[in-house]
């Protein structure tokens, strides 16, 4: 009988700690509640921010309004090729005077290629990511395009990255170049890149590329010697600033201005998103860095 008073003893003063404990608990979240996380005001004109794990938005500014993308369309240049069936990265393509006269033309970014070097598909897709290489892009899209001519070939792989953006649902998008130089209807949203980024980070090589901070391309010359290239340096700035970034894209132009698409892991958390028509580079990086702070905040 006393044990068996002593066990409900036992229990009453459980029960009376646990009671306790809980109001205890209660009385502290009442009274020291979560505070939100504050949204910041961004330079960019449009900005877009998600989680990649489920695509939720985590922040959205003008997300479905259509601008020009500069260079970030490279990123779906990269897609395209990436996405090629059977594809041979080692497979070696001749720079073509083509595409130097093209880079001239149009005062683009460049990766220095030069004429009558062979340069493996790898080397050119690090080319196009990192220094931005229009020559790089002009070389991958009159490679992996379709056609007897080289015109045609371009414009079928123009194609292949508008069908392509339907795949991946970007439906206020189109391309009409293969590096973000367009003949005037070249644009895309912070919304539809963010997807377009989320996408290619899927596969293991476009990682691989856009978290590269500098690459150094060994090309074999016309003569069959071996030319070390200048290394790449990545445009991609908050490589270096922001702890747990992994890519993606830089782009800047007249009518772009300054655009980052961007992505960063910490904690087993991604996050993805895009700045467009930022007013200059120094402030799309702090614009992007903004975002990500804030989506990992919310993510917690």
């Amino acid at each position: 009988m006393i044990t068996a008073i002593k066990g409900i003893r036992i229990r009453r003063a459980a029960t009376v700690a646990v009671t306790a404990g809980a109001v205890l608990a209660g009385g502290v979240l009442t009274a020291a509640p979560a505070q939100a996380v504050a949204t910041p005001t961004i330079a960019a004109k449009t900005g877009y921010l998600m989680n990649n794990a489920n695509s939720a938005k985590l922040y959205g500014k003008g997300m479905d309004t259509k601008l020009s993308t500069g260079s970030t369309t490279k990123i779906m240049t990269a897609a395209v090729v990436l996405s090629q069936s059977n594809l041979n990265l080692d497979a070696k393509v001749t720079i073509q005077k083509a595409y130097s006269d093209y880079i001239v033309a149009n005062t683009a970014s460049s990766a220095r290629l030069i004429v009558g070097d062979k340069v493996t598909v790898r080397q050119l897709l690090y080319g196009l990511m990192l220094p931005s290489g229009c020559d790089a892009a002009y070389a991958l899209a009159d490679k992996f395009g379709t056609g007897s001519t080289r015109a045609a070939r371009v414009k079928n792989f123009i194609g292949k990255m508008n069908t392509k953006a339907k795949s991946f649902g970007m439906t206020n998008t189109k391309f009409d170049s293969f590096d973000g130089i367009g003949n005037g209807s070249n644009y895309s949203t912070a919304k539809d890149l963010t997807k377009l980024a989320s996408n290619a980070l899927k596969n293991a090589n476009f990682r691989a590329i856009v978290k590269t901070k500098s690459y150094t391309a060994k090309t074999i010359t016309k003569t069959g010697t071996t030319r070390t290239m200048a290394a790449w340096v990545n445009t991609n700035t908050l490589l270096s600033s922001y702890s747990g970034t992994i890519g993606v894209k830089t782009g800047s132009g007249p009518q772009a201005k300054y655009c980052l698409v961007f992505a960063a892991t910490r904690n087993g958390k991604t996050v993805v998103g895009t700045v467009l028509a930022s007013t200059s580079a120094s402030v799309r990086a702090s614009d992007a860095t903004k975002l990500l702070n804030y989506g990992f905040a919310k993510l917690g």
